[in-house]
């Protein structure tokens, strides 16, 4: 690659022509096949509550900022955080088979001057994870992101120890970037958090994935997957 360089010889990053700041992420829903996602709102609260308190402890919620509510009115309290908060701005995911909310997450650290965006605040019920419904929310949002709204970057960002969800981030086809390290202080304790990465010229590849993964036709009569995410992205098999 050819890198430019200004009058005085310094090396400088390729133009971005025609730019200009992209608009700011609506609350509106998101239609997909498994689920939709709903701007939060209180109307999700006894269903989500419930969804939540399915799981014996809270150990889903370690590694988020707040720990889970454990009371009705507690959790009456932070939905309507939620709800008015504009960054984020939190999504409730609604499983399609049900009607019901299952889980929520949010577009977050929105940075229209320079196409940036990152998902985060996930929080998945029981019953949400592991199915083809929250593999397809992650998408969802990112199709938002990127073909709705014409961002350059869409981050994820965790703290280190976190196995789960630097797992995720990895299936879901983002680069790890690396440790930002002491970043974060949350719940009395230190965080190193790791910083990945989806930019506007893979997404055509990760959404052609998501989208093989998704269809009816990748899955057996008895609901298992035919082809992995990773292995659609990278063209192998299962």
């Amino acid at each position: 690659m050819t890198t430019r360089q200004n009058k005085y010889g310094q090396p400088i990053g390729p133009a971005v022509d025609g730019w200009s700041p992209r608009p700011r992420p609506q609350r509106t829903d998101m239609l997909g096949r498994y689920c939709r996602l709903e701007p939060v709102s209180t109307r999700h609260e006894a269903d989500l509550f419930a969804a939540y308190m399915e799981a014996p402890d809270d150990r889903d919620w370690t590694y988020l900022f707040p720990g889970r509510p454990e009371r009705a009115e507690d959790f009456h309290s932070y939905l309507t955080a939620l709800e008015k908060s504009e960054d984020p701005l939190h999504f409730a995911i609604v499983a399609a088979d049900t009607g019901k909310p299952v889980g929520t997450a949010a577009l977050m650290r929105i940075e229209p001057t320079h196409g940036v965006i990152e998902v985060g605040s996930i929080a998945f019920a029981p019953r949400l994870k592991q199915t083809r419904a929250a593999t397809e929310s992650m998408y969802l949002m990112m199709r938002r992101a990127f073909d709705e709204l014409g961002y350059r970057r869409y981050e994820w960002k965790c703290d280190s120890l976190n196995a789960p969800s630097r797992s995720a981030a990895e299936r879901y086809g983002f680069t790890f970037e690396g440790i930002f390290r002491k970043a974060i202080v949350y719940k009395g304790r230190s965080r190193d958090t790791a910083w990945y990465s989806i930019t506007a010229d893979e997404w055509p590849r990760v959404r052609s994935a998501f989208e093989a993964w998704l269809s009816p036709a990748n899955f057996d009569t008895q609901g298992q997957q035919k082809r992995r995410l990773a292995d659609l992205r990278s063209g192998g098999s299962a």
